[in-house]
């Protein structure tokens, strides 16, 4: 029986060793600042797009992947006589999803099945660890496709920025709401719904705005991770926070990337939580 192989891309933030280690493909997204485009890199590497993202006056803009890196990816796969399984970002964040379809039809779309996680950062990372668990268990793909498709389901995202600056500079806020927003110390509270990010919430206080995302983890969670961009002791302060409430469950960190962070900026946190 064929070997199911899995893909997916940078937004999972899969660090470069436990990629390699578990054989994950990853295709990375790129990000490009004043005209120069690069990879997304993985975590680790980050710092320096942040700092810059400080400094300039410019904001980034991100492209998805081209069709030929992810067909040049399947070949490699294929040529060993594996199958392949492609979880990728929500295609309402990105085009990813549509060039990972194109390079599948145009390969081999009988033995390549495309997902859309409907999510991104660690609730996509956990999916494809869940489906390279059970490939390396000899689960077929389309038992590996429909365990993913019901686990996508049960799963949140929720962020909340340090300061409005990013949100205002990325167009997700007018200045005239910016300014209102950091005069009254409102933080927007951004959720995943349905494969998109949404503001559900404001709150006033940084404070507060923490204490709403460890209270609005499901009661049934499995798993959860703290996110962070370049604030690595405020997401062990809510790890903690979680732990009280959560002593059973293990609660990882991760950082969050250019492509999902230059919205949200320098000291932004939030939590994944799967059920």
């Amino acid at each position: 029986m064929a070997r199911v192989q899995i893909v997916t891309d940078s937004t999972a933030y899969f660090s470069k060793e436990e990629a390699k280690q578990r054989q994950i493909q990853v295709v990375p997204l790129s990000v490009t600042f004043s005209s120069v485009s690069t990879e997304e890199g993985f975590p680790g590497e980050f710092e320096d797009f942040y700092r810059q993202l400080e400094t300039s006056k410019d904001f980034p803009s991100t492209s998805q992947p081209s069709i030929e890196a992810f067909a040049s990816v399947y070949k490699e796969i294929l040529a060993q006589g594996n199958e392949i399984i492609t979880i990728v970002i929500s295609e309402k964040l990105s085009g990813t999803y549509n060039s990972a379809s194109a390079a599948a039809a145009m390969t081999s779309p009988d033995r390549i099945s495309v997902i859309d996680s409907e999510t991104t950062v660690s609730n996509l990372k956990f999916l494809v660890q869940l489906a390279q668990s059970m490939a390396e268990l000899g689960h077929s793909r389309q038992e590996i496709v429909e365990a993913v498709e019901r686990q996508k389901k049960r799963m949140q995202v929720v962020l909340v920025a340090n300061t409005l600056e990013y949100l205002k500079r990325g167009g997700r806020l007018s200045a005239a709401q910016a300014a209102i927003g950091t005069l009254l110390n409102v933080k927007p509270i951004i959720g995943l719904v349905d494969g998109k990010l949404e503001a559900i919430a404001k709150i006033r206080g940084k404070g507060k705005a923490l204490d709403y995302l460890v209270e609005h983890v499901p009661e049934d969670a499995a798993a959860i991770t703290v996110l962070h961009i370049l604030v690595p002791e405020a997401a062990r302060q809510l790890q903690r926070k979680l732990k009280e409430r959560f002593p059973h469950i293990q609660i990882g960190i991760d950082e969050i990337g250019p492509v999902i962070g230059s919205h949200l900026g320098p000291g932004g946190v939030g939590i994944c939580s799967n059920w």
